[in-house]
């Protein structure tokens, strides 16, 4: 049930991120004013993707893949859920909350956007290189 929410939920992060990233780089290079919307809009993201973590780290250590490892260990097949998708996602969400700080002490539109944009952008990166695609379509 803990996978299913989380693989879910993902998807709607993702969506929100994407959504987020890309208003963020349009009111940046149209110079347009930041209005409520791009407001919502980047909060309801930095909202999602707090909540993804939290159900991440439920499902990471209540994962039955967790239990074999910390027996096992960690080795090659693994290495992508154990190890690299939690920690690069973690550090995508510190960029979408240091995106989030800093947007709020800019007093010009063009500020706001582009830092929603850079740090967001970068996030979006990074959890992009490490959703394991594979597992991900066979749900």
């Amino acid at each position: 049930m803990m996978k299913m929410i989380h693989s879910y939920w993902a998807y709607l992060a993702l969506i929100i991120l994407i959504l987020a990233t890309v208003n963020a780089i349009m009111g940046f290079t149209s110079k347009r004013e930041f209005k409520d919307k791009d407001l919502r809009i980047s909060l309801f993201t930095l909202i999602v993707m707090h909540i993804q973590l939290l159900i991440g780290l439920g499902w990471y250590f209540m994962s039955p893949w967790y239990k074999s490892m910390k027996v096992n260990g960690i080795d090659a097949s693994n290495r992508l859920l154990a190890v690299e998708h939690p920690i690069l996602m973690i550090i995508a969400i510190v960029f979408v909350t240091i995106g989030w700080s800093k947007h709020k002490k800019v007093s010009a539109d063009e500020g706001k956007f582009k830092k929603i944009a850079i740090f967001y952008g970068l996030a979006l990166l990074l959890v992009l290189s490490r959703i394991p695609w594979s597992q991900w379509f066979n749900m």
